[in-house]
């Protein structure tokens, strides 16, 4: 008698169980449903109750419990009372934990971290507990770490190891920026993309997205620029010299440390140095890419060996297929062949980066730095010799335009230029108008607009 009221209630749960649990399901999506469409309304209040719901009772149905949840709890912390900002607080944690606990399918794990960092940073919390998060996001996946995030990282490890571990200060400051240059090249590629198109099918989609991804890179640009200046105490050749030496008998074989010390010898112009051209060496034979061959083609112009050199910088460019990576080779061998006075030729590589990536605004002003530099060689009397800045200026402005987010170093470069402009007294002497056309000979050899500075 037992044994049949047992089989019976087996049966009456396994007839029922799938009623129960369709139910359950039916539930969620309605709830889900419901606090969905009070978000979409920005009715935060009113979706609070419903999605709390789902929070609890179907965590896994979808993803967007977590998405559009963290705006809710954050409205709520917003919104709370003094008595109500801690448990609030604690909620808008609970949404990111709960998130990475259930493991979602595509989520950035990495850039979840480092939103927490910067919820933790703006309630006030040790600057340890901030850090190790903000390290925890950098060691799955540098660029998705925020650029504000980024420079706290940095500086953190600076103030701790540059006196007696100047070498973690690089390692992270590489790190970094290796971070920031493959988040630049995604983002000008996506606006490269945009202008690409014609001018009648950008939509205001596109011109909205080229604003955003143009503002991400302009924070890009400030925090390299932040962290290069937080650097250079360190960074002199002076330091970097026996430094590089000291590890070089351990590294010589890493084709990432050696990249890495070849090009911040480089970037701080400690090339005269022999230990330059062994760091370069053996880069080469550790790493054969292409990014070496164009430091080597860069010792062996400095040794005078052109034509070899010129055959390196062709091999480097020819050997990569990624568009925006080619602009930046072209772009650095334009740099030397720029320090080495060989202007013209400097100036076609400049354009074959740009051809490559329409938007590296640093091949303009490259053009622009020769262009000013050869305002006495260019030119016969005050006025064309001025003029010549013109043409440098036009370069500046137009570095600007294509790159808005170098616009601070290209205003510097404007600045400069403007100044150096004929005045109208200079040109009435010269019996010229203002708007006129004048023709830069030379190897500019360029058409200008004629303008003053007053």
């Amino acid at each position: 008698m037992r044994n049949s009221r047992q089989i019976l209630a087996l049966l009456i749960f396994m007839i029922s169980a799938p009623v129960v649990f369709s139910q359950a399901a039916a539930d969620c999506n309605i709830k889900y449903n419901l606090f969905k469409g009070d978000y979409k309304a920005k009715k935060y209040d009113a979706a609070f109750e419903n999605w709390m719901w789902c929070m609890d009772n179907c965590p896994t149905l979808s993803v967007n419990i977590y998405k559009y949840g963290i705006k809710i709890a954050e409205h709520k912390l917003k919104t709370a009372t003094v008595g109500q900002k801690a448990s609030a607080a604690d909620l808008v944690m609970r949404v990111y934990n709960q998130r990475l606990e259930h493991k979602f399918k595509n989520d950035n794990v990495a850039k979840i971290y480092d939103k927490i960092a910067t919820f933790k940073a703006s309630q006030g919390i040790s600057e340890v507990e901030v850090y190790g998060w903000i390290e925890k996001a950098f060691k799955i996946d540098p660029t998705s770490v925020s650029p504000k995030n980024i420079y706290k990282y940095f500086d953190i490890i600076l103030n701790k190891n540059k006196v007696n571990n100047p070498q973690i200060v690089f390692d992270t400051y590489d790190e970094v920026g290796e971070g920031v240059e493959i988040k630049r090249e995604a983002y000008s590629k996506k606006i490269d993309a945009i202008n690409a198109k014609d001018s009648l099918s950008i939509s205001a989609k596109d011109k909205r997205n080229r604003k955003i991804y143009q503002q991400i890179l302009t924070n890009l640009t400030i925090v390299e620029t932040s962290l290069d200046a937080k650097l250079t105490e360190i960074s002199t050749c002076e330091n970097l010299i026996p430094l590089y030496k000291k590890y070089f008998d351990e590294k010589q074989n890493d084709g990432v440390w050696l990249k890495r010390a070849v090009s911040r010898m480089y970037n701080k112009e400690c090339t005269d140095d022999p230990f330059y051209d062994t760091l370069v060496e053996a880069y080469v034979k550790a790493d054969p890419s292409p990014n070496a061959s164009v430091f080597y083609a860069g010792i062996l112009m400095k040794n005078g060996e052109t034509n070899k050199a010129m055959d390196y910088f062709k091999q480097a460019v020819d050997q990569e297929s990624d568009s925006y990576k080619k602009a930046g080779y072209l772009l650095k061998v334009s740099q030397i062949l720029s320090k080495k006075g060989r202007k013209s030729e400097a100036r076609s590589y400049a354009y074959k980066a740009l051809k490559n990536a329409p938007t590296m605004g640093k091949a303009y002003l490259i053009i622009a730095g020769m262009y000013a530099s050869s305002a006495n060689s260019c030119g016969t009397d005050v006025v064309s010799k001025r003029m010549v800045y013109v043409a440098a200026l036009n370069k500046a402005i137009k570095a600007k335009s294509v790159d808005p987010s170098i616009s601070r170093l290209a205003n510097r470069y404007i600045r400069s230029y403007s100044k150096n402009l004929p005045s109208k007294k200079d040109l009435f002497a010269a019996a010229i108008d203002a708007g006129s056309t004048h023709r830069i000979g030379c190897w500019i050899n360029e058409t200008v607009r004629v303008q003053s500075k007053d």
